[in-house]
């Protein structure tokens, strides 16, 4: 806005300015109130309501959509690039990453003030989006989370895993949001710009906020059936859901203090160790065999390869996000960007 006063004062006061600069410099596109980030993979069909519902519930606002095609096979981006203004932009990677990490590109691209995630099929509902931010304005809350309060959704393959998933992540990380699976939300730019998103942690978003310190408050949203295409998760998510609670319940307890954790695990396990050498040393004494029991070969076995395991897992993934912030590497890469339907970059240009 300064430059553009400049400018203007200088054509006013009669000094010479290069008209061509001076374009530039009025048309610099201002900073959105709200970016709203949709991930999609071959959502074709749900492209033109979808944008037809957010037109119609941010008027007035200053707005941008940033879609993320994260490696559709069907018509999705034609759909995005045909039905496309001056609101949207398009993030096309080169490959299908995730919705984690799709997330995370989207959110990188964002400009707004407040970066709101929401999903392509149609089930969240735009017209939450602006109690929302008035709800984060108004009593200054870094995340506002959405809650499905009337799911629709399958009872036995979605709503039951659900509830016994929200419950246990409430349970062991005291974050107590009641729908984690909600991924209509609104945050301050600097809380999602710093979530760290990796592999699939986009469930656990409110607990990545909470490390940075968020203030975080819930509201109930309307949620809708799927109408077009079909839900990309199934039952068999829920142990990826248990692999990755196990990774942010360790990055929220021990990822500043990893000693506490393996140093006290092994403590008890060379103590429980030195317990049964003294035993089998007495039962040698005793003159009986101890060589090849059954029970200390697979209390050995299970346990020197169980913890190998998890401390191999938790290392690596410490060391995979050292690799990427260190570095600034992102870990996706983008194949076009377009903006209202036509290119601004390409091949990974951001």
């Amino acid at each position: 806005m300064l430059e553009e006063k400049q400018a203007v004062g200088a054509m006013n006061a009669g000094k010479s300015v290069n008209l061509r600069h001076c374009s530039q410099l009025i048309y610099k596109p201002m900073q959105p109130k709200l970016s709203l980030v949709i991930t999609v993979m071959n959502e074709a069909e749900n492209i033109a309501p979808l944008l037809e519902q957010i037109r119609a519930a941010l008027q007035g606002y200053a707005y941008e959509v940033v879609f993320v095609d994260d490696g559709s096979t069907d018509d999705t981006v034609a759909q995005i690039k045909a039905h496309a203004d001056s609101h949207t932009l398009l993030v096309k990677l080169r490959k299908n990453y995730g919705q984690s990490t799709a997330m995370a590109a989207g959110i990188e691209q964002a400009r707004g003030e407040y970066i709101v995630t929401l999903d392509g099929d149609l089930q969240n509902d735009p017209a939450d989006i602006p109690r929302m931010l008035e709800l984060a304005e108004a009593e200054d809350w870094d995340l506002v989370a959405g809650n499905r309060a009337n799911r629709k959704d399958g009872f036995v393959l979605r709503k039951i895993p659900s509830k016994l998933a929200n419950a246990l992540i409430r349970r062991l990380t005291g974050v107590y949001i009641r729908d984690y699976g909600c991924t209509l939300k609104v945050f301050k730019s600097d809380i999602a710009k710093n979530l760290g998103l990796y592999g699939e942690l986009h469930r656990f978003i409110p607990v990545l906020a909470k490390l940075q310190g968020a203030t975080i408050t819930q509201v109930d949203v309307k949620h809708h059936a799927r109408r077009f295409g079909h839900s990309k998760y199934g039952i068999s998510r829920t142990f990826r859901v248990i692999s990755d609670l196990m990774l942010v319940l360790f990055f929220q307890k021990y990822l500043q203090k990893p000693m506490h954790i393996f140093g006290i695990s092994g403590f008890l396990i060379f103590m429980l160790g030195m317990l049964i050498n003294v035993y089998l040393v007495v039962l040698k004494l005793m003159g009986k065999d101890i060589w090849g029991k059954p029970l200390l070969i697979l209390g050995l076995m299970l346990t020197i390869g169980g913890i190998q395991l998890i401390t191999t897992g938790l290392i690596t993934e410490v060391l995979m996000r050292t690799y990427y912030e260190s570095q600034n590497k992102k870990a996706y890469h983008i194949r076009e960007v377009f903006r209202g339907g036509e290119a601004v970059g390409a091949s990974d240009g951001g």
